[in-house]
């Protein structure tokens, strides 16, 4: 299988933590449900190929998101590998923390908004009730001995507000950090971001005391601007970058936003950059393959489309 050229480039990371959401963020947007039996599958196979952390279920209230009802199934089924402190889950609220712990998980991720309407929206809150809703989830966590990651949602654009501003995201990114979250993941929800709008989020994270050591960027490719804002966030400083194995998923929030970067995508750039990901891009290649027949349509993924023709 073809391999990218290597050329490095300075002023970047020598190894990028990639967060895979393809299990929890992809397939949770499918309208048919996807047996738990693959979904396990999937997990082994991604951690077969590498893959350090991978966001395996969310404990949301089924009525809403039928597709992980099996959620403590999943968690059953995947034993100790799936309750590792690298197989995070998501969790909406006090009871989808009780149930996680149930499960015996030992890391969850919050989602929180940059704005007021998808605060409304999504969570059933105001910008500024989401912290009273998420402050004692992050307390139980943290006294469980979790770790936490928050998410922060439309960070680049918003499709009922427009434009957000950066000092929004800031201000946002601030407080939850200051509820104790161990990681922050900067979301272009709806895919509308440039690098000069990543280049003011990431520069107001810092100038508000916030190390870039603990911030993500999650970035959807629905103007074909994902890999441009993640070469950009990563010439700042971030070395996590969450993504989607072959480009499962998307914004059920903006009928026009397509998937989240393509995991494969990614790693031919950072392969080709000489960074480091610990990712066997061929194992990752046929496991995307194997999950785009599972779901019977092809894959997302340029590097998955071009690689699999080869083969």
């Amino acid at each position: 299988m073809r391999s990218p050229q290597v050329q490095p480039a300075e002023g970047l990371p020598s190894r990028v933590r990639i967060y895979e959401v393809g299990v929890r963020d992809g397939l949770q947007n499918e309208k048919s449900i996807v047996p738990v039996d693959v979904k396990a599958e999937f997990v082994r196979r991604l951690e077969s190929a590498g893959v350090e952390t991978i966001e395996t279920t969310s404990f949301v209230s089924p009525r809403w998101v039928p597709q992980v009802a099996d959620a403590a199934d999943l968690l059953a089924d995947l034993g100790d590998s799936g309750r590792a402190p690298q197989r995070p889950v998501l969790v909406p609220n006090a009871r989808g923390l009780d149930r996680a712990l149930e499960a015996g998980v030992s890391s969850i991720a919050i989602f929180g908004s940059a704005t007021e309407t998808f605060a409304a929206k999504n969570l059933n809150s105001t910008l500024d009730g989401q912290f009273d809703m998420f402050g004692p989830v992050v307390d139980r966590a943290k006294a469980e001995g979790l770790w936490v990651r928050c998410y922060v949602s439309m960070c680049f654009g918003d499709p009922w507000e427009g434009d957000v501003a950066a000092e929004q995201v800031v201000a946002v990114s601030r407080r939850l950090t200051d509820l104790g979250c161990d990681e922050l993941s900067i979301g272009d929800t709806i895919g509308v971001g440039t690098p000069g709008q990543m280049e003011a989020v990431l520069d107001g994270l810092v100038a508000a005391g916030i190390d870039l050591s603990s911030i993500a960027v999650h970035v959807h490719d629905t103007y074909g601007q994902a890999l441009a804002n993640t070469l950009t966030a990563l010439r700042k400083g971030v070395s996590i970058v969450d993504s989607s194995a072959g480009g499962l998923g998307g914004c059920p929030y903006a009928k026009s936003a397509t998937g989240n970067l393509a995991t494969e995508d990614l790693v031919w750039m950072l392969h080709g950059l000489g960074i480091e990901t610990g990712i066997d891009l061929e194992k990752l290649v046929a496991t995307s393959m194997w999950m785009a027949e599972q779901l019977g349509r092809p894959s997302a993924s340029a590097v998955v489309r071009a690689l699999g023709a080869r083969g």
